[in-house]
């Protein structure tokens, strides 16, 4: 892997790592809406990460990256809660909320955001040792 290949890399990452905090937060906001349809309620969105791997066509050297492939919907249960003076209330008395546990996502949260910090990390090693490099020849 060349030293550039790094940039690419840490680059994708921190990528990938924006679009996971994006959609963390989406799903914080969204914790508490309702909707008259429990159909139509909000469920937790998470990406999906894959890595790629890439021929490089003049030495022969593999480059890797990180891709999102796509966002997918949390399948766990809906909350639902007895709330018999609610507007989107039904027959029973039930609202029907997101399946989105804001403990879990602030988490998600951390670990994004120390992850996007790592591939901060690793392209300021990357840029630094260019340089170093850069001034072997002087």
């Amino acid at each position: 892997m060349a030293i550039l290949d790094v940039f690419d890399v840490s680059g994708s990452g921190m990528a990938a790592q924006t679009l996971r905090l994006n959609t963390t937060a989406s799903n914080i906001a969204n914790a508490e809406s309702v909707a008259a349809n429990p159909e139509d309620t909000y469920r937790a969105r998470y990406p999906v990460f894959q890595a790629s791997l890439t021929d490089a066509l003049d030495g022969g050297q593999a480059s890797s990256a990180v891709q999102v492939p796509g966002i997918i919907e949390s399948d766990k249960p809906l909350n639902v809660r007895y709330e018999p003076d609610h507007p989107y209330a039904n027959d029973d008395g039930y609202v029907t909320y997101p399946n989105v546990s804001v403990v879990e996502e602030m988490a998600n949260m951390i670990s994004a955001s120390r992850s996007f910090q790592m591939n901060v990390e690793v392209l300021n090693t990357a840029k630094s040792l260019a340089e170093r490099v850069l001034s072997l020849g002087q």
